[in-house]
């Protein structure tokens, strides 16, 4: 896969939270898919975002950095938890970025009421038909889904090696080439999903 170009610039924090991710095996959005992210971010101009999965606040505070969106991210590792309040802090944004403590699939009832232009999808995999399903009536007229990680490494794409993975890795591909068809196959949507960083998928709301 071809490497985007591209002028993307980062604090010092920035690059110890990079730095810290990498030691320590943090999945965090690969740069071609943050340029992305951001570059949807600047023309749809988000007024409020909810992100399911926070890990230590990179890109939460990436995303809030744009175009100062208000986001709610939702983490259930208290690890991470711990951390993205940390690094949230010292960068002084705790009043408009709100990480909420629990699994994705229990925290409707603490966003319910409120109403995102953009929702971003980067957590457990597995889970992702879910998350859409649950948290997209939260969506505003002609809003966007952005989800991360679509191609797995390469593997959902992977079809001559498939038998060669594991039983659990190759369950994981199915339920992401059943969410591919799920997205593209959605009429309340235009999806498309693009080979940049470890695969994106943009749903915009018809």
């Amino acid at each position: 896969m071809e490497t985007a170009t591209t002028n993307i610039k980062f604090s010092d924090f920035e690059l110890e939270l990079k730095k810290y991710a990498k030691e320590n095996n943090v999945p965090i959005i690969f740069d071609e898919g943050l340029c992305f992210l951001e570059t949807i971010i600047r023309l749809h101009k988000p007024r409020r975002i909810l992100e399911i999965g926070t890990a230590i606040g990179y890109s939460a505070i990436r995303m809030n950095k744009c175009v100062g969106s208000e986001i709610y991210t939702i983490e259930r590792n208290p690890d991470m938890y711990k951390l993205a309040l940390e690094n949230v802090a010292k960068v002084g944004k705790q009043d408009e970025i709100h990480i909420i403590f629990k699994d994705a699939l229990e925290a409707f009832e603490d966003v319910k009421d409120l109403e995102f232009d953009l929702i971003f999808i980067d957590a457990a995999k597995a889970q992702y038909t879910k998350f859409f399903d649950l948290y997209t009536p939260l969506l505003s007229q002609r809003g966007v889904v952005v989800c991360d990680n679509m191609l797995f490494h390469g593997l959902v794409m992977d079809d001559e090696h498939y038998m060669t993975y594991s039983r659990s890795v190759r369950g994981l591909i199915r339920k992401l080439h059943n969410f591919h068809e799920a997205l593209l196959s959605n009429e309340n949507y235009d999806t498309t999903i693009f080979p940049i960083g470890d695969g994106m998928a943009v749903s915009i709301k018809r």
